[in-house]
């Protein structure tokens, strides 16, 4: 299979020129690399738009109104081709913070006028030097939290603004060998198999271990926060997750992809359980399934992996249990 110098330059130039991009031109900006009829999906409250005008009006000139003197700090950059349609169309992957200052209201959050980080991760499908589909997520809860209007419980585990790699090497502007990006593919595959519906059948922390390095890190987002080795993710995340829900769904996703040591995948949902209650202090859903939008970005070393970025969609999945998180901080600051 051929690199993907060609999709990785497209979406470069893209972010070079998003960077110097105001409220005033964005839509203009986004124009000039994306096809007419461009998809874009995004967290709640933004969800699914398609052309640059409306993504723009959507998510970037509020956010850009809101934040000042934006940096993308990228410490993950890959592409590769999506094995969920046959290994044919290219998506590439970014991963980091937008750092800005917070001057104004965003989504009816007070700005503190102090330096803050929106954790993101977008897959951007590329066609033809056109960005053609987009998968946008970003931890919305999170921003809330550094304002000091966090919607949730204290966390299970532990919420930084979090760092990329331990190897430092995530950004793959030089395409990677192919034998690397299969290696990883191949291990993710192995995870998700194990996962399956949370009933292969032996101990947790046994099951972590087949495909997890005993001194892993799942970077979780706020809400759940991160935790460090198989040990401490099983108690502070896995195992209390698991309790909480009933009659997952396999696994669906729209890409997955890796190059080099890295890789990931996102769906639109995920899946779907049952809440018996008590995940992120709400009550049980009845019965009713609740959906899960997520993304994973993870770190292979050696044959297992190391590392795992993960973004939750925590406001659409409150929102599927009756509670619009957003709303609700907007009728307590009347």
């Amino acid at each position: 299979m051929s690199g993907f110098q060609a999709e990785k330059a497209v979406v470069l130039a893209h972010y070079e020129v998003l960077s110097r991009a105001t409220s005033e031109d964005v839509s203009g900006v986004l124009s000039a690399r994306v096809a007419p009829d461009w998809t874009w999906r995004g967290v709640h409250p933004f969800n699914v738009h398609s052309g640059a005008e409306a993504v723009a009006d959507t998510f970037w000139k509020p956010y850009l109104r809101a934040f000042s003197r934006v940096q993308r700090r990228q410490d993950i950059f890959f592409a590769g081709r999506n094995e969920i349609d046959g290994f044919k169309g290219v998506w590439v992957v970014s991963m980091g913070h937008l750092m800005g200052l917070f001057d104004a209201p965003w989504l009816g959050i007070r700005p503190t006028r102090k330096m803050a980080f929106l954790r993101y991760a977008e897959f951007n499908r590329v066609e033809s030097e056109r960005i053609v589909e987009t998968a946008f997520f970003c931890d919305i809860p999170h921003i809330m939290t550094q304002a000091g209007q966090s919607p949730f419980p204290p966390a299970t585990a532990q919420h930084l603004v979090q760092p990329g790699p331990i190897s430092h090497n995530g950004l793959l502007f030089e395409d990677a060998p192919e034998a690397e990006g299969t290696a990883t593919l191949r291990t993710i595959n192995a995870m998700i198999g194990d996962l399956g519906t949370w009933n292969l059948g032996v101990p947790l922390e046994e099951e972590l271990a087949r495909t997890w390095h005993d001194d892993m890190i799942w970077w979780g987002p706020e809400g759940i926060g991160a935790t460090y080795t198989i040990e401490r993710y099983a108690k502070q995340h896995s195992g209390p997750f698991r309790a909480a829900f009933k009659d997952r769904t396999k696994t669906g996703h729209l890409a997955r992809l890796a190059e080099g040591h890295f890789g990931g995948f996102f769906g639109w949902p995920n899946f779907q359980a049952v809440h018996e209650g008590g995940f992120l202090g709400m009550p049980s859903s009845q019965g009713q399934k609740t959906e899960f939008r997520v993304v994973d970005i993870y770190l292979r070393r050696d044959a297992k992996l190391a590392e795992n970025w993960v973004f939750i969609d925590m406001l659409h999945w409150m929102k599927t249990q009756g509670v619009d998180v957003l709303e609700r901080m907007a009728r307590q600051q009347v």
